[in-house]
């Protein structure tokens, strides 16, 4: 069943003799230190400009990136340089450069006849690099030198890459004298250059001796870093460890950045990764999840260009604190897959906020010193989850669980009593002012989960896998359940049957979740695996599962089905005697089955005092408003929403206002063609916007007077944005580009292959727009290239296109890969177009390196564009 939650003031109730729920105490009353938000981070996250989005950056409030040397071979994309720029645009912090991925391999193949031969080739590099990143202007400082990478395994351990064939643990003075070297000559060339390191693998005993080292010769590093691939027990354990020994040796304190953390089995996952979140917030550092597979997905958190999974939800939810964090104890403190949380107190706003997760069944959440003077008597709770949607599966904005108000306890204390919480989730509470405002109804209301291995499978070709990811085998994928079943492939006559009972009649949100490896031979054919869909051997439905980079990668394929009151069975079959066969080859985890009642179909509401707001604080005191506050607006204050649309097309935005002036409304950035929202009295301002699928940031700024704004509502909508779509078969090739029909899932069975490797092989497409003005271009395409890896990340290539509008300035746009050529996905970006035909004209050919006179020798930067399936041309806004 899904969680139902309940908020009572005081003890929570239970059955006489069951066992007491756990609880998790947040007191209010102890201040541990400003709110830092570093667990943020992210391993080879960002590929390039817009792979992720700068919204995906942002919205995830990404502090910092650790990436490779510019132009380096270790893998497509991620070069410092050219992620550096859009990173910081979308308020990152600081970008850690790995100085040492200029380098193929791992160890790292530096060539030199010995040691000292080797380490002048590096310091050559470094050079190279220092000089390069002082051609950045500002940017430049933003960026942190990371001179050695795992040293004691590679470089600096024992085998046939290494200085010596002796790791620095056993014999550290090769080792130390090169740091002293590369730290002198950086700061040589830079002498405002931050650099950090060790960057061990682990915190090792001998760290202390760096230290020693690194003081008695003035070379401290500016940033300790290290790595922790292990428990978020071990992270609160190593920092406490690490500051011991700084005052042993006299250093510091120094900022700390643990720049990989986490494994396959945490990853993805909001009730895994919640864990060590509240353990990297504790200790006021920062810290990079690791990097397992891909590149420019955010470590498993972004979902195509524009899209985020549970995990981005997760540090949405978390980068949004403010204030101070509060003490925060624990059922078990420090222990792992057990429930775990971080809490903020923001005084200025008067809310506290809690994100929490990684126990099954119920608890109590506790919170103990409510502040009568910031909260009265009655506060108002909001309960949300943020359950997990799979690697390569997006996420809708949270659900809400509850949110209404309760009485504070004579104790001072508010108990949230947590029934049915699921492990993979993680839970978000803000706590408000509540004697005014209006509760908001739950968002969801019926929802079950039915695991694929506890299904009837019949046929040929049965497989029950697993188990997958465990806390004793963290390499693997997490699982719901921890196994899946395959079987349903080419030539199967397999069919897997859910028995399900749901509670009335209606309309049910049916997902899929499921996994094609997209290298594998059946699934290299024709790209996602089709399977056929019946209920109760009716009303068949073919579906198209979803593709990731290796097996157990989990994505969800949504569709919706028609039940009555009871039992009935829901079939997946490789074949269907009216629909076709299977090609392909998939398993399957699960299927989840939500009710779409008039909670799940009414517009999504996003409250305004709980946005990210600049220049205003909200107010509590209007009876009439929705949820517990408003924000009042005025002249350049802004209030910032993150917003989920489920496709590139139109939808409704109702301002919910309660008087007082206008404001402004833009999304993504694009100032909307709109009046000012708002009025002198209460109301509402609806205006039609063009939402990207995925993530959108709209801000509304106040214009004249103050309007006190209470909330936004988003519903889909259609018929005022229309769209102009355009397939590019239909446009003029030129040179080697080419419409080929091999690609059986593009729109009309027809797309354009061969664009780039050259500017004369090209495709001009004309386009047509109603009147002049900002449109969203929405490119359908599929892109499947990838360079041979030497690691065990799967490396695809974002290949890029240069999109001139109207014979303009061309534009680079970056693609991420889609699996396969015939898997098309959308991407939206905004151009100007005049009224009636324009001419767009797409080309590409291969980027050189940074300073324009080489080239990548391994396959890692693509000479073409993506294959382009169809266009659509839609006007931003309308009122």
């Amino acid at each position: 069943m899904a969680v139902l939650t309940a908020l009572l003031a005081g003890p929570a109730s239970g059955t006489a003799g069951a066992a007491e729920p756990e609880r998790l105490e947040i007191d209010l009353a102890t201040d541990t230190g400003a709110f830092h938000g570093g667990a943020s981070g992210s391993l080879y996250g960002v590929y390039g400009d817009g792979v992720p989005s700068r919204n995906l950056m942002e919205g995830m409030h990404l502090r910092t990136v650790s990436t490779k040397a510019q132009d380096g071979p270790q893998h497509p994309g991620a070069d410092a340089l050219e992620m550096l720029p859009p990173f910081v645009d979308a308020r990152g912090k600081d970008v850690y450069i790995y100085m040492t991925d200029i380098y193929r391999g791992f160890p790292y193949q530096w060539p030199g006849a010995d040691g000292p031969a080797r380490l002048a080739d590096f310091k050559e590099k470094i050079t190279k690099q220092v000089r390069q990143v002082k051609t950045m202007g500002d940017y430049r400082n933003h960026v942190v030198y990371v001179p050695f990478n795992e040293p004691e395994g590679n470089m600096f351990g024992s085998g046939r890459w290494s200085y010596d064939n002796v790791s620095w643990l056993d014999r550290p003075e090769q080792f130390f004298a090169a740091w002293k070297e590369v730290y002198h000559l950086i700061r040589s060339l830079d002498p405002d250059a931050r650099i950090a390191g060790p960057n061990t693998s682990q915190l090792f005993d001998q760290v202390k001796g760096f230290l020693a080292y690194a003081k008695a010769h003035d070379v401290v590093p500016d940033v300790m870093t290290w790595h922790e691939l292990s428990s978020p027990a071990a992270v609160r354990t190593s920092v406490a460890t690490y500051r011991s020994w700084e005052k042993e040796t006299g250093v510091g304190p120094l900022p700390v950045n643990v720049n990989e953390y986490g494994h396959n089995y945490h990853l993805s996952v909001p009730g895994q990764v919640v864990q060590w979140v509240s353990a990297i917030e504790e200790s006021k550092i920062d810290a990079d999840l690791a990097y397992w597979n891909i590149d420019g997905n955010l470590n498993d958190s972004a979902v195509e260009a524009n899209k985020g999974n549970g995990q981005w939800w997760l540090f949405n939810a978390y980068g949004q604190m403010s204030g101070h964090t509060v003490e925060v104890t624990a059922p078990h403190p420090n222990v792992q897959y057990t429930l775990q949380g971080v809490a903020t107190l923001d005084e200025r706003k008067r809310q506290s906020r809690a994100v929490f997760g990684g126990k099954s069944g119920d608890a109590d959440i506790v919170f103990r010193n409510v502040d009568p003077r910031l909260f009265g008597t009655t506060v108002h709770a909001t309960v949300q989850e943020i359950p997990w949607t799979g690697q390569v599966g997006d996420s809708a904005q949270p659900l809400r669980l509850s949110d209404r108000k309760a009485e504070v306890g004579a104790d001072g204390s508010v108990t949230l009593p947590m029934r049915d919480m699921n492990e993979m989730s993680a839970y978000q509470v803000i706590l408000s002012p509540g004697a005014n405002g209006a509760p908001v109804a739950p968002s969801v209301g019926w929802r079950k989960t039915y695991e694929a291995e506890n299904a009837t499978y019949t046929g040929s070709g049965y497989s029950r896998n697993g188990p997958e990811g465990t806390p004793s085998d963290v390499g693997r994928f997490a699982t719901s359940g921890t196994y899946n079943v395959g079987g349903l492939r080419t030539g199967s006559d397999g069919v897997l049957a859910f028995d399900v009972d749901v509670p009335q009649d209606g309309a049910y949100d049916l997902s899929v979740f499921a996994n094609s490896y997209n290298m594998y031979d059946l699934v290299k054919e024709q790209g996602p695996t089709n399977v056929f869909l019946r209920v109760d051997g009716k009303d068949p439905q073919e579906l198209r599962l979803p593709l990731g980079y290796k097996w157990v990668v989990w994505g969800h394929t949504d569709t919706t089905v028609a039940l009555t009151a009871g039992r009935h069975r829901i079939t997946l079959a490789a074949q269907d005697p009216d629909l076709g066969v299977t090609k392909g080859d998939a398993i399957i985890d699960k299927i989840d089955l939500g009710l779409r009642d008039a909670r799940v179909s009414r517009p999504a509401v996003y409250e305004a005092e709980y946005a990210t707001v600049h220049g205003a604080q909200p107010v509590y005191t209007h009876a009439g408003a929705s949820g517990p506050g408003t924000v009042p607006l005025g002249g350049g204050a802004s209030t910032t929403f993150w917003v989920h649309s489920p496709d590139d097309s139109e939808s409704t935005v109702s301002v919910d206002h309660l008087g007082g002036g206008r404001a402004t409304l833009a999304v993504n950035g694009e100032k909307a063609d709109l009046p000012a929202v708002g009025a002198a009295r209460k109301g509402t301002t609806a205006v039609k916007v063009f939402l990207s699928g995925g993530i959108n940031k709209i801000t509304l700024t106040g214009a004249s007077g103050g309007l006190v704004l209470d909330r936004l509502r988003v519903a889909k909508s259609r018929g005022a944005l229309k769209p102009s779509v355009h397939q590019a078969e239909d446009g003029s090739v030129t040179g080697a580009a080419k419409v080929t029909g091999g690609h059986t899932f593009a729109a009309g069975g027809e797309a354009v292959t061969g664009i780039g490797h050259g500017t004369a092989n090209a495709l001009a497409l004309d386009v047509t727009a109603a009147k002049a003005g900002r449109h969203a271009l929405t490119i359908r395409y599929s892109n499947a290239e990838q360079a041979p890896a030497t690691h065990y990340n799967p490396d695809p290539v974002a290949r890029h296109a240069d999109l001139s509008v109207n014979g303009g300035a061309a534009r680079r746009v970056l693609f991420p890969t889609t699996f396969h050529f015939n898997n098309f996905w959308e991407l939206t970006l905004p151009v100007t177009l005049r009224e009636g035909t324009n001419r767009l004209s797409f080309t590409a050919d291969e980027l050189p390196d940074f300073d324009g006179d080489t080239y990548n020798q391994y396959d890692q930067r693509s000479p073409y564009a993506p294959v382009i399936d169809q266009v659509a041309v839609t006007p931003l806004s309308a009122p």
